[in-house]
């Protein structure tokens, strides 16, 4: 099968259609027990953030059934336009609704960005379900917040895009555009689901995790001090790569797999 081109399902959650695929492991190779499950970041897509960074490659080659899914307001998911149907919890509800719809006790968790706040929500409200947590493109922004929303709302409605002054508001809207995502749907996404995860409840974090940010990421916040604040978590610095480039990096994927084999 050509990655690139991976067929996707999709399932009902609460009345919202979530698309889906769900990747064995290469056939060649021993299997691990327990699947991995990846939730991606804003405004990108399952196909986007984990196929052709080749994690989907990666982690089927090291023996993992991979599962990953296009979060509400994105890729082939429904599109919401009520801000309220964005909040983090929520959103973080469909992928325990996805476990369920496969029949899966038990997975991996591994979220970029906004994905990684998901999996913290994920991870506080079913920690039976989370194996593992990796928390990638996403430090203390989790606690402190990772700047204003208002500006990236305005840049995602905009209807002439040479008139956004805002240089993180026109990057996100460079990359939806690119991404040729439903910038409406984004909008309300963007005004609801950067609810912070207060220091009380990240030390909470049950399953063994890792924190992975790049050493030119401008958006995450620190990295190293999100570790410290997670009971036995381990801080894997990502060298030379900003918030965009750090998510396909060779020295975040050797660390991943080295962090899933010890667990």
């Amino acid at each position: 099968m050509n990655l690139n081109q991976m067929p996707m399902a999709e399932f009902d959650h609460s009345g919202v259609t979530i698309s889906y695929f769900d990747q064995p492991p290469k056939a060649e190779v021993t299997a691990q027990t327990t699947p991995i499950l990846l939730i991606h970041g804003f405004a990108s897509s399952a196909h986007v953030n984990w196929v052709y960074p080749s994690w989907v490659k990666t982690l089927t080659e090291a023996g993992y059934r991979v599962i990953a899914l296009d979060n509400r307001g994105h890729g082939g998911s429904e599109k919401l336009y009520d801000p309220e149907a964005y909040f983090a919890a929520k959103m973080a509800e469909d992928s325990r609704g996805l476990l369920d719809h496969l029949s899966i006790d038990e997975a991996h968790v591994m979220g970029y960005s906004m994905g990684a706040r998901l999996t913290a929500f994920l991870a506080l409200a079913h920690p039976a379900r989370v194996r593992t947590a990796v928390f990638g493109g996403l430090g203390m922004g989790m606690i402190r917040g990772v700047g204003a929303s208002q500006p990236i709302v305005d840049a995602l409605l905009a209807d002439d895009p040479d008139q956004i002054t805002d240089d993180v508001g026109k990057r996100f809207r460079l990359f939806a555009d690119a991404t040729k995502s439903d910038r409406k749907a984004l909008a309300a996404c963007m005004v609801s689901t950067r609810q912070l995860v207060s220091e009380t409840e990240i030390a909470k974090l049950q399953p063994p995790s890792l924190v992975a940010v790049g050493t030119k990421d401008d958006i995450s916040g620190s990295g190293e001090q999100l570790s410290g604040l997670i009971p036995g978590s381990k801080y894997l610095e990502i060298p030379g790569r900003d918030h965009q480039l750090a998510v396909g990096d060779k020295v975040f994927k050797a660390g991943v797999l080295e962090f899933l084999a010890q667990n």
